[in-house]
């Protein structure tokens, strides 16, 4: 099975980076390309301005880069609606010491998928 893994991180990004706490306010996507539970490589995307797209400026490029599942430590309902209507399944990342940590943890199947429950309530728009 091939997935494109998105995880909002603190700069400078890759697998030694820590993950962001929150969708929207991260520093850069690291993107983890992994086939059949193993990665084949990752890359990083520095996050856009979004202030006049929202929060889909940043799911519409997840998704124009193929990303197919996002770990995130939190978002709110608007990009959460984003991602599914995108195709890109979210998931919930509870607290990790690295991005590498977050990888491990999806590849186990440890990650629970987002649901709007775990949408942060004061700001929906990130």
């Amino acid at each position: 099975m091939n997935t494109l893994l998105a995880i909002p991180s603190k700069a400078p990004g890759g697998l030694d980076a820590s993950p962001s706490a929150h969708f929207g306010h991260c520093d850069a996507f690291t993107l983890v390309a992994l086939h059949d539970g193993k990665i084949e490589n990752t890359s990083v995307v520095p996050v856009p301005e979004h202030s006049k797209g929202g929060c889909m400026v940043p799911v519409n490029l997840l998704a124009s880069h193929g990303v197919t599942a996002i770990a995130a430590g939190g978002m709110g309902q608007r990009p959460l609606l984003g991602f599914l209507q995108v195709g890109i399944k979210p998931y919930f990342t509870g607290a990790h010491g690295s991005v590498a940590e977050v990888v491990s943890a999806f590849i186990a199947g440890g990650l629970q998928q987002f649901g709007q429950d775990s949408c942060c309530c004061g700001d929906d728009s990130h």
